[in-house]
């Protein structure tokens, strides 16, 4: 039996199912992460497990326990939200020590616990400030010390990191990653962004419209995506998809049976741009981002195809100029007419 199980979660709001049936399993130690489109029910799917908001449907179990309709401060569980949450009248080690002061603990575990989660978080030093006196980065990370002294089964985040800066959410993200291995404890995360799911995850929930679309390890998302919407939702920049009409006969004519009114899956650096216009596909450079360690070049082809290329060398080539194109066909991607998935690459 799996660690947390989610048998069938339903949610309505009036007449809108929000949830259509999530059946999920998470095992002891992982960290799992919801990423989807806004309005995709991730943050909803969270809530419902955390208690936050009642389930309509199905069962939810916590180590062979059912939680389903468990009230939110018995389910064993520490959530740790996007707005941090904090008390500003009271100080860091107030903040953390709160929740096990209402449980009544005594108050030398308090101390001995406050005083183990802001080593590993590195907050010793400002254990007696207020939040005003400390950055988004180290308030995030009080929110998260709160949720650590509390032990619990499970680690719910809520896009905690979407307050932040870009510096600080890079740093912060390199911070969660040490802190679940330190721990071992399950994690569920929240995001809108691809980079944490990929970087953090042990496996990647997809959501769209209430439903899991995929669920599999980063790499097995990035690579064998089971339909057009999660091969281009995962990667940055997304999945090159071309309607076989906008391609030449040559290519589309490799296409598998049932293709008719499909599409070609490329990633970004299976594609070539070269400055011989005559090799490949014909087509003209729109945009070139010059990343340093990477270049992004923007080609529209002849037959109208926009297409992306990722190349590690920097290049000469200018907006406007003609070049030609070759796409490595052994990464391909097929599509049918309705986004489904015809020959796995």
């Amino acid at each position: 039996m799996s660690f947390l199980q989610l048998n069938n979660i339903e949610k309505f709001f009036g007449e809108h199912r929000a949830i259509k049936g999530v059946n999920l399993n998470i095992e002891p130690g992982e960290f799992i992460v919801f990423v989807g489109p806004s309005g995709c029910g991730k943050s909803t799917l969270l809530r419902l497990i955390a208690g936050l908001e009642g389930i309509d449907g199905g069962k939810l179990s916590l180590d062979g326990r059912d939680i389903t309709h468990v009230p939110s401060s018995k389910r064993d569980l520490a959530m740790v939200f996007q707005s941090y949450a904090l008390y500003p009248h009271m100080s860091v080690y107030e903040n953390m020590s709160f929740a096990l002061k209402l449980a009544k603990e005594p108050e030398g575990v308090i101390k001995e616990k406050v005083e183990r989660a802001a080593n590993i978080l590195n907050l010793t030093p400002y254990l007696q400030r207020t939040p005003k006196e400390l950055s988004g980065g180290q308030r995030q990370r009080v929110a998260i010390g709160r949720a650590i002294v509390r032990a619990p089964k499970v680690f719910l985040f809520d896009e905690p990191l979407s307050n932040l800066d870009a510096a600080l959410r890079g740093q912060t993200r390199v911070e969660i990653a040490k802190l679940h291995r330190e721990l071992g404890a399950t994690t569920i995360y929240v995001t809108h962004d691809q980079v944490e799911a990929m970087t953090l995850a042990d496996r990647v929930v997809v959501l769209r419209d209430g439903q899991i679309e995929q669920v599999g390890t980063p790499l097995e998302l990035y690579d064998r995506p089971a339909n057009q919407f999660v091969a281009q939702f995962i990667g940055t920049p997304q999945m090159n998809v071309t309607a076989l009409q906008h391609l030449p006969a040559f290519v589309a004519d490799q296409a598998p049976a049932g293709a008719k009114g499909g599409s070609l899956g490329l990633r970004p650096e299976d594609v070539t741009v070269q400055a011989d216009a005559s090799t490949g596909l014909q087509g003209r450079v729109e945009l070139i981002e010059a990343l340093g360690a990477e270049t992004l070049i923007y080609v529209h082809t002849t037959e109208g195809a926009q297409l992306v290329a990722r190349q590690n060398e920097r290049t000469t080539l200018q907006v406007g100029s003609s070049v030609g194109v070759s796409l490595d066909l052994t990464h391909a991607h097929w599509f049918d007419g309705q986004g489904r998935v015809l020959m796995p690459a």
